[in-house]
């Protein structure tokens, strides 16, 4: 304490005595907030729409997996010299990474879209909800 007199004992109303809040419609407070709940009920259903697309897709490709697993094995077991056999079964293995790749590339990119679909979503909402605040405080402050 300096001089017997305490820092820290500060009178608030003084403090803020010439603060005024602006005034708030709270019809545009209300619109504002609708529309970031559809914004948000529209991305959440884009991203449920991305995985129903990414689950329908990977159940596909387990299909055409379990497909090209049962023919490989067939072509394994059939008979033949073992050359030719080597043979097939380097251009299967070959075949199947190659897939493995495609598929891999193809489930990023169905993922990828379903995230940028709904974060565009809630992106345009938030520049909207700011240009809307922007607006607000210009018509307050005239």
């Amino acid at each position: 304490m300096m001089n017997g007199k305490n820092p820290f004992d500060i009178d608030v109303t003084k403090a803020f005595a010439g603060f005024t809040l602006p005034a708030i419609d709270p019809e545009s407070v209300m619109a504002s907030q609708r529309k970031n709940l559809e914004a948000l009920t529209q991305a959440n259903q884009l991203a449920v729409e991305g995985v129903q697309a990414v689950t329908r897709r990977q159940v596909e490709l387990a299909r055409e997996a379990f497909e090209g697993a049962s023919a490989a094995f067939r072509d394994l077991v059939s008979p033949g010299a073992p050359e030719d056999r080597f043979a097939k079964n380097a251009a299967l293995a070959k075949d199947m990474f190659e897939k493995s790749l495609a598929n891999a590339k193809e489930m990023a990119e169905l993922f990828s879209k379903a995230n940028s679909d709904a974060f565009d979503v809630i992106t345009k909402r938030m520049s909207e909800s700011l240009d809307e605040i922007q607006a607000h405080a210009k018509t307050k402050t005239r």
